[in-house]
């Protein structure tokens, strides 16, 4: 039976940075992008050969902007892929001149080994080992409990092999883990740069069922169809998760021999809101493709392009525990042809994402809004010269949270926002100032059932004071979106 790693699966916070190492450098083919499987509106990339193979898959879990995690015990701290021996030296040399960190070559088990960091941090080692095109080599597991973590891999077809220190090497008929003895090492944590599991082949179905039998005893597992795969769960006794993958369907069931991963797939379960997930989902070119460069600014952001825009760019603000994407769907809507620019509140509270802290439900740290209003005017400026923005066709939108920060940055910069759609806002600012928002345009759109509803008027009061031409419309519904609000939000666009 075939026996050996099926694939490899790790984090990365920069998808296009991804796209540039695996398929750029290293060469591999793009076999299938999809919505996550455990979560939809995650971006799940897979690299291989042509054909998507079981044994050559390197996949990647797209957390956009996360912050580096820490490998540790209970965790992949090394993907070893296989090249031929003779071609180290020119992978050395091209590693340097695209000042990719690497580390030597080095011999480990017999094999010359170059050790290089992908754009998140995660160690690739290029082995020397045989003639063939690339695939996976081997894993390193990092382990405090390493004699069972190797007998535990003996039910996926490996057998103990050579000892290097303290590295047990454990061998398949096309691969090998090595186990390092990692007593004292601290945990892993899930971030960037980290491996979250190693998949096994498994020949068909029958094969994951007799091994969920089989590890009955051993502790929870759980039993997955991932459409192109069906997959056990577990954890060896040094915590590292494994998979158990078949190798068929394969990746080829939903697109022609010759043309995967060109089209973004969609998870069956999710196909009511595919066209929300397609406009929400990363964007990136790949080698040879035109490419729209991202800039580091001091707000996470994510554009959404549609295939023909009209210069139109509409600026997104989230709700509180929202992100840069939340407003995507909604906005694609709204306006069709526009050019999305979803941004990131930086402010946290409790974990979920805000864009200014408050004491409580109505009552707001003003220093921190007039901060913050500052910051994000001297965002938008950047974002229009760095990116190119007609200014004359930019809008913005905003929600709750986010409306309401718009709703400060139109009486404290005046001049950053000229039109804006503001969904369930209120007056943020205990003292407004007295602006001159002559020509500035704002839609405000209430819910009659909204119980924030009632500090909405202050805000249109000063609002018109000030000379912005004021939609305001009150609509039959709660704090939360509805259709109507599209359509309205449309029609005044």
């Amino acid at each position: 039976m075939a026996t050996g790693i099926h694939h490899v699966t790790g984090i990365t916070a920069d998808v296009q940075a991804n796209v540039d190492f695996y398929a750029g450098f290293l060469g591999l083919h793009l076999v299938k992008q999809t919505g996550g499987y455990e979560d939809a509106e995650q971006l799940h990339l897979f690299w291989g050969d042509a054909a998507g193979s079981p044994g050559t898959l390197v996949s990647f879990l797209v957390w956009p902007a996360a912050g580096r995690g820490r490998t540790g015990l209970g965790q992949v701290s090394e993907l070893g892929l296989a090249v031929p021996a003779a071609s180290i030296g020119d992978w050395l040399t091209r590693a340097l001149s695209a000042r990719i960190p690497v580390e030597g070559p080095v011999r480990e088990f017999g094999e010359p080994v170059l050790r290089l960091k992908d754009p998140d941090g995660m160690i690739v080692k290029l082995v020397g080992s045989g003639d063939g095109p690339m695939r996976i080599r081997g894993v390193t597991l990092l382990s405090d409990q390493p004699v069972e973590t190797a007998g535990f891999l003996a039910r996926f077809g490996y057998r103990p092999g050579p000892v290097e220190g303290p590295f047990q090497r454990m061998v398949s008929q096309t691969d090998a883990v090595d186990v390092r003895a990692s007593a004292g090492f601290v945990p892993s944590i899930p971030g960037a740069g980290v491996a979250d599991h190693v998949a096994f082949r498994a020949v068909d179905v029958p094969a994951v069922q007799a091994m969920r039998l089989e590890l009955s005893d051993h502790g929870p597992t759980h039993v997955h169809d991932r459409k192109y795969f069906l997959s056990l769960y577990v954890r060896e006794p040094g915590h590292t998760l494994i998979e158990f993958a078949t190798d068929g369907p394969g990746m080829a069931v939903d697109e022609p021999a010759g043309q995967l991963g060109r089209t973004l797939m969609i998870p069956p379960g999710d196909a009511a809101r595919a066209a929300d997930l397609r406009v929400m989902l990363p964007q990136f070119a790949l080698p040879g493709e035109e490419r729209f460069p991202m800039r580091d600014l001091p707000f996470v952001h994510r554009f959404h392009r549609p295939d023909d825009p009209d210069g139109t760019t509409l600026v997104l603000l989230h709700g509180t525990g929202g992100n840069e994407a939340d407003l995507l769907p909604l906005a694609h809507r709204i306006a069709p042809r526009a050019t999305l620019l979803g941004v990131r509140g930086r402010s946290t509270e409790e974990g979920i994402n805000r864009w200014f802290r408050r004491f409580d439900a109505t009552t707001y740290d003003q220093a921190d809004i007039i901060f913050e209003s500052s910051a994000f005017a001297a965002f938008v400026a950047e974002a229009v010269k760095v990116y190119g923005i007609n200014p004359d066709r930019m809008a913005f939108l905003g929600y709750s949270n986010g409306a309401n920060l718009l709703a400060a940055i139109l009486q404290l910069r005046p001049q950053v926002v000229r039109r804006a759609i503001l969904l369930r806002a209120l007056q943020p600012l205990e003292v407004p100032p007295a602006p001159d928002l002559t020509g500035a345009r704002v839609l405000m759109l209430t819910g009659a059932r909204d119980p924030y509803g009632r500090y909405a008027p202050p805000l249109e009061a000063a609002l018109r004071q000030a000379g912005a031409d004021v939609t305001a419309e009150t609509l039959p519904a709660g704090h939360e979106l509805t259709e109507q609000d599209l359509t309205v939000a449309a029609r005044w666009l």
